[in-house]
C-alpha cells in the first residue's frame, strides 16, 4: 500500500505531539547509534536529530514517498528503505524509537522482543502506537465498508487491524530482557475544524487501506458515506468545531 507524505503532514503538529511526548520519556543523555523506525516524512526524526544530533540517527521506512520527504527535510541524516518485519541493524544500537508504525504489524510483539537483543546494555526501546480501533473513526470505516457496492471487498474483515495486546502483555514479553519497562496510555483531544477535517486526518493513515480496497471508481462515494457517518458521530462543540478523541499506547523499555 502506498502512503502520501503530503496527506500525512496536513496535521503535522497534532501528529508530532505524541512523538515529542514519547521522546521526553527516553532516559538517554547521548547516543552513538539510534534509529527512527517507521520514520515517515521525517517529523519524528527531526525531533531525535535536534536532541541527539543529525549524524547519530538513521531513519527507516518502507515507503518511497515518505523517505523522499524525509531526505529533503534532513539532508544530513541517513535514511534507508526497509521492511520492519524483517529489518535488523548492522550493529547494536543505543535507541530504537518508533512512532505510530508497529500497530500495522500483527506480530509486532515478537519484533519488539527481538529488537531488545539488538540494543546495547542500557539502550532504549521507545514505541508509540495508536490504540483507537474502538473510536468512531475506525468503527465507521467498517460500517461504510459493509454498506455499499464495494462491500464484497470487506466481507472477511481482513482490513481491520488487530487490536493491540494489553499493557500487561507487553510488560510480560519485554521484562525478561529489560531493567525497566514502562507502559501507559495517553488520550489526545484534537479540536478539528469540521467533520471533513476528521476525514482528512484518517485519509493519511487508517482510511487508506479502505479506500484502496474500495477501488478508484468507488472512492468518492465511499468518502461521502463515511463523511456523513463522521458528521453524526462527532457533534459540534460550542464554537462549531468537532473534538477528535485519540488514545495512544506508549512503551519505554531499558535493556539490562
Amino acid at each position: 500500500m502506498a502512503w502520501s507524505a503530503q496527506q500525512y503532514l496536513k496535521f503535522e503538529d497534532e501528529r508530532t505531539r505524541p512523538a515529542s511526548d514519547l521522546l521526553a520519556q527516553v532516559p538517554l543523555e547521548r547516543l552513538i547509534t539510534g534509529y527512527d523506525l517507521g520514520c515517515g516524512p521525517g517529523n519524528s526524526t527531526e525531533l531525535l536529530a535536534e536532541r541527539f544530533g543529525v549524524n547519530v540517527i538513521t531513519g527507516v521506512d518502507s515507503d518511497a514517498d515518505m523517505l523522499e520527504k524525509a531526505r529533503l527535510r534532513l539532508p544530513n541524516t541517513e535514511f534507508i528503505k526497509a521492511d520492519l518485519a524483517t529489518w535488523r541493524p548492522r550493529e547494536k544500537a543505543d535507541l530504537f524509537y518508533a512512532n505510530a508504525v508497529f500497530q500495522w504489524l500483527p506480530n509486532h510483539p515478537d519484533i519488539l522482543v527481538s529488537l531488545m537483543d539488538d540494543l546495547k546494555p542500557g539502550g532504549v526501546l521507545a514505541v508509540q502506537m495508536p490504540d483507537n480501533l474502538n473510536e468512531p473513526t475506525h468503527l465507521l470505516m467498517q460500517e461504510t465498508g459493509a454498506s455499499g457496492p464495494w462491500r464484497t471487498a470487506f466481507e472477511d474483515g481482513r482490513l481491520r487491524r488487530r487490536p493491540l495486546p494489553s499493557p500487561a502483555d507487553y510488560i510480560d514479553r519485554l521484562s525478561p530482557k529489560s531493567a525497566r519497562v514502562d507502559v501507559w496510555h495517553s488520550i489526545y483531544n484534537h479540536p478539528m475544524q469540521n467533520a471533513q477535517a476528521i476525514v482528512e486526518w484518517v485519509k493519511g493513515t487508517g482510511l487508506r487501506p479502505y479506500l484502496e480496497a474500495a477501488g478508484a471508481e468507488n472512492q468518492e462515494a465511499f468518502l461521502a458515506d463515511y463523511l456523513s457517518r463522521i458528521d453524526a458521530a462527532y457533534p459540534p462543540m460550542a464554537d462549531g468545531r468537532r473534538l477528535l478523541r485519540f488514545p495512544r499506547l506508549f512503551i519505554v523499555a531499558v535493556k539490562r
